[in-house]
């Protein structure tokens, strides 16, 4: 076989290939036919943990999964404890003492499989001594640029109240905890005072012990916006051919950018693309006409989602 002809047929392969693919991002993969594989717990696991952490190995083309959690059976459903779509291979909760089995099933747009065989458990009861809650929101790393913010964590058998405490400090000193209460249910607001990045723990306690501290969370509250954005380019009062270029500096606590285009009279938005919210710090603008007068300035946004004040208003006229 010449060079010529290989060259061809590595041609061929690779343009087969690439059809394959479109295909697969046009037209979305049947998974019916597919299984998932139920890893944890283990069939027939006793534990006296009331802390269940569920995970499945993950199935090509799945976009998300159902895990449902009964007792005492599937075939006699007194209880359906848990029914809940999850978009990654694992889920935590905690549970009361008891029997138990679930199973789970990938899903996607068009198709889902069939659920994974059923695997039983028991949960057995011990002392709260053992036990974690399990925190729910904010969820760790949150970013939030609101002062009042709900905490709350799932409830823990055998608990008659919870303590948390929000530190800034990571708990270094327990004599200089920023927060700290105790309650009998399972949600609290707290109100914050600065910025700044927070972590949260809660225990579950009863009248004759105290659970194990949870997980800690970190959360941030930053109100604080960014700095001005200064533009670039064009000058103020310059006359342009299209494509004009608006270019603006780099704010260093920001993560997008929004641009504000406006017509000759300075307040009306030149089109229903503006304001526009950018990651780059240029923008061509394009759908001017000869002889108007464009208005424009930037304002920086950060992660949180605070907006800085804007930058100077320029214009220009399309040559």
């Amino acid at each position: 076989m010449n060079s010529k002809v290989v060259f061809i047929l590595l041609l061929l392969s690779v343009g087969v290939s690439l059809t394959l693919s479109s295909c697969k991002d046009l037209i979305e993969p049947d998974i019916s036919n597919r299984q998932v594989v139920a890893e944890a717990p283990g069939d027939k696991l006793q534990t006296q943990n009331y802390s269940m952490n569920f995970w499945w190995d993950d199935l090509e083309d799945a976009l998300q999964y159902r895990l449902q959690v009964v007792s005492p059976k599937f075939d006699s459903i007194p209880s359906l404890v848990l029914d809940t779509i999850i978009k990654g291979t694992k889920f935590s909760i905690n549970l009361s003492p008891g029997y138990y089995q679930w199973h789970v099933r990938a899903e996607n747009g068009s198709s889902k499989t069939a659920y994974s065989q059923a695997k039983s458990f028991t949960i057995l009861q011990s002392s709260i001594k053992l036990q974690k809650v399990q925190l729910s929101t904010p969820a760790n790393n949150f970013l939030t640029n609101q002062n009042s913010l709900s905490f709350s964590w799932s409830p823990l058998y055998g608990a008659t109240q919870y303590h948390l405490e929000i530190d800034t400090a990571n708990f270094a000193d327990e004599k200089s905890i920023y927060y700290d209460k105790t309650i009998s249910g399972q949600q609290i607001n707290v109100t914050l005072s600065k910025d700044q990045v927070y972590q949260w723990r809660v225990m579950a306690i009863n009248d004759t012990a105290q659970a194990q501290w949870s997980a800690i969370n970190t959360f941030t509250y930053d109100r604080t916006p960014p700095a001005a954005v200064k533009q670039i380019a064009p000058g103020d009062k310059t006359t342009l051919n299209n494509p004009v270029s608006l270019q603006w500096n780099t704010v260093s606590t920001a993560v997008k950018y929004k641009l504000y285009v406006y017509k000759a009279d300075g307040t009306t938005p030149y089109s229903s693309s503006f304001p526009m919210l950018l990651t780059a710090t240029s923008y061509n603008f394009t759908t001017g006409s000869s002889g108007d007068t464009v208005y424009w300035k930037v304002t920086a946004i950060d992660a949180v989602g605070n907006e800085g004040p804007a930058s100077d208003t320029r214009s220009f006229m399309i040559q």
